[in-house]
Formats: structure tokens, C-alpha cells, sequence
């Protein structure tokens, strides 16, 4: 015991001389935030890879599972379906996830959803698995390009339908009796959105003309929080515009990965009117969109009162239409 003790005592000589302990805590303290936060997308990241490789291993075993699984035959419905209970399970227990308006998604038939897209669609990842879950639909997505290139990417887009999509594209989805989803602000809205959800669209029309064609209702969506539970840096903004405009790709850093209260709302359809052109839908559809972000979103976002709305006494306290700050 004795021998054991000065073994001890040698030790804490022997580091105290090299090391500042008090300084190594404090400094161990005072970066735990920093890490943390930039550290919890990754979670996400490996949640999508996760979701590749049930997938791959149900691509490279489906004679065996569909032997198992007499009762359905569609090749990838099952794969989906465990890729869809794992999402939804993590959405739940990680973001109280909630959709509030799934009645005014058709039960069959076309319709098109144009959501919001926050920093990391993630709300979409949720909203197709309760879908696929609650009313055996599947959401087809319009993806951007450089997904298509990352390693993965691929067996995850032939599964759930995630395609670059053209408007041709698009519109043969629709009338196939299919659900899309197309977010018209895509990657450069993700990037350079910030906390006050103002809508970047650039005057795309694209998703206006595809439901003109297709003569399909339109859902407006817009998720609660979300640019609470991921952000961009706030530095050096101008910089990451010029270099996106230059290689098109994703270039501003993420953080985040907060567990703040997501709920999803989808609005009311706006139905089909064959006297509205493509700039006139456009505007009707961001209008309703905007209605949705002024009702239901605080602005401008917070990431702590977003992490307090998962207490039910304040959610009570706080429910209601949120003022919007000029």
C-alpha cells in the first residue's frame, strides 16, 4: 500500500511539472461548448450513413428478407420502412418532433409540397418517415446535384426517390398520383438563411410551373424552429456567398445540432387555377408560406426559448401567434 502511494505521488511530480492542471481544467471546461456544438451535426451525418448501410444490407440480402417477408414484395418498401422507424424514433425522442396539418395531404393522388429549407433539411428527413409510417405514403424529393456525388448518396436516392428533377421530371412524378417535395430556395437558402425565415427564392418559378403543368395542388410547409436546431457561423458571410456563387456547393460551416422543439406545419392545399402564371403562383405560394412562419415561428429565432419549448408548461405559456420584430 505504501509502495502504492508514493507510485502516486511520484506521478502527480512528475505531471505538475509539465502541466498546469488548473490551467488544462479550465481550459478543458472553456472548450467542451465550442466542441459539443460543432461536433452534434455529426450525429446527423452518421445517422444518413447509418440509414446507407441498413439499406445496403438490405439491398445485398433482399432474396433472403423477402423469402421473410412474404406478405409485401415491393423491393425497397420494406428497407424504407426500417430506415423510416429509425428516423422517427430518433425524431421523437431527440426534438419532440410534431406535424400539425397531415389532414391536408390527400390520402391519394398528386400533390406538391414546397417547404422551407433550413440549414440542414432534416425536418424533411421527419416529415417522409411519419408519412411513410402514418399513411403509407412516400414523399419523392427534388435533391440537389452535388448529394448525388457523395459516397452513399446513391443506394439512399434510389430508395426513397430523391432525384435532381427537371420540371418535366417533376411534373411525370405528379401525375403518376405521387407526393414531391421541392424547396424553391434549395442549397443557397440553406446556407445564407438566418434566424429571421425570410424566404431566398431568387425568383425561381420552376416549382410553380411543374404544378401548373401537372395540375396538382400545392402544400405549403414550413418547420418550427429549425434554424434553432442548426445555424451557419455568423462571420465572414460575404466571403462564403462569393465562394458558393464560384463552386456551388455547400461552403459555409454548420453548427448546432441543438435538441430544440421541431413542428412541422403544412398548410392548406392551394388548389389548382389554370388562370394563375407561374409568377402569380409563386407569390401565392411564398405568401402562405410567410403566413405560416409569422403564426408559428418566434422571430427572431432562439435557441434557448427553441429548447424550452420542449417543456409542455412553457409551450402553454408561449402558444399563440408570435410577434415578428421589425
Amino acid at each position: 500500500m505504501e509502495v502504492l502511494e508514493n507510485i502516486v505521488k511520484t506521478l502527480q511530480s512528475l505531471l505538475s511539472s509539465y502541466i498546469d492542471l488548473d490551467y488544462s481544467m479550465w481550459l478543458y471546461r472553456f472548450l467542451t461548448p465550442l466542441i459539443v456544438t460543432f461536433l452534434l451535426p455529426l450525429v446527423f451525418v452518421a445517422l444518413i450513413y447509418i440509414s446507407f448501410l441498413v439499406l445496403f444490407i438490405y439491398k445485398l440480402h433482399r432474396q433472403v428478407i423477402m423469402r421473410a417477408v412474404q406478405t409485401d414484395r415491393n423491393f425497397w418498401r420494406v428497407g424504407r420502412k426500417i430506415v423510416a422507424a429509425i428516423w422517427d424514433a430518433h425524431a421523437r425522442i431527440y426534438h419532440g418532433y410534431e406535424v400539425i396539418g397531415l389532414e391536408n395531404v390527400p390520402q391519394e393522388g398528386p400533390a406538391l409540397i414546397v417547404y422551407y429549407h433550413g440549414a440542414i433539411p432534416i425536418d424533411m428527413y421527419y416529415l417522409n418517415s411519419r408519412m411513410l409510417l402514418q399513411r403509407e405514403r412516400l414523399i419523392y424529393t427534388i435533391g440537389d446535384r452535388f448529394l448525388f456525388k457523395l459516397p452513399g448518396w446513391g443506394t439512399i436516392s434510389e430508395a426513397f426517390h430523391v432525384s435532381p428533377g427537371t420540371v418535366q421530371s417533376c411534373v411525370s412524378i405528379l401525375r403518376d398520383g405521387n407526393l414531391l417535395a421541392i424547396s424553391p430556395g434549395g442549397v443557397y437558402e440553406a446556407q445564407f438563411g438566418d434566424h429571421y425565415y425570410e424566404l431566398l427564392w431568387r425568383n425561381r418559378v420552376g416549382f410553380a410551373k411543374v404544378a401548373l403543368e401537372a395540375k396538382a395542388p400545392i402544400i405549403p410547409c414550413f418547420t418550427q424552429n429549425l434554424r434553432e436546431g442548426f445555424r451557419q457561423v455568423g462571420i465572414f458571410r460575404n466571403f462564403f456567398m462569393r465562394l458558393y456563387n464560384k463552386v456551388r456547393i455547400p461552403v459555409y460551416p454548420i453548427y448546432g445540432g441543438f435538441p430544440v422543439k421541431f413542428r412541422t406545419y403544412l398548410g392548406k392545399p392551394i388548389e389548382y387555377d389554370e388562370t394563375l402564371t407561374p409568377q402569380d403562383l409563386q407569390n401565392k405560394v411564398a405568401t402562405a408560406i410567410e403566413d405560416l412562419i409569422n403564426q408559428h415561428q418566434r422571430l427572431p429565432g432562439s435557441i434557448l426559448l427553441a429548447l424550452l419549448d420542449r417543456l409542455p408548461a412553457f409551450r402553454r405559456a408561449s402558444s399563440g401567434i408570435k410577434k415578428k420584430v421589425e
